[in-house]
């Protein structure tokens, strides 16, 4: 088993930050696929349940990552 060690350089907040550009942009990507599903005449609950769990947790990690 590898075993990773990070070290905390108290730069964490500027070294997320192309990692918090990523999954905001992810997250509304989630949106707009969210909000397609939808509109259709027969949304797929299953789909939509899916997107929101995606949604949820990158909005999980984006608090996580933000500095406070």
């Amino acid at each position: 088993m590898t075993e990773i060690t990070v070290e905390n350089t108290g730069s964490t907040a500027k070294s997320a930050e192309p990692r918090i550009s990523s999954l905001k942009q992810k997250h509304a990507s989630l949106e707009s696929a969210l909000d397609h599903e939808a509109c259709r005449p027969q949304p797929d609950a299953s789909a939509i349940a899916h997107l929101k769990r995606e949604k949820l947790a990158i909005k999980d990690e984006l608090q996580r990552l933000s500095p406070r």
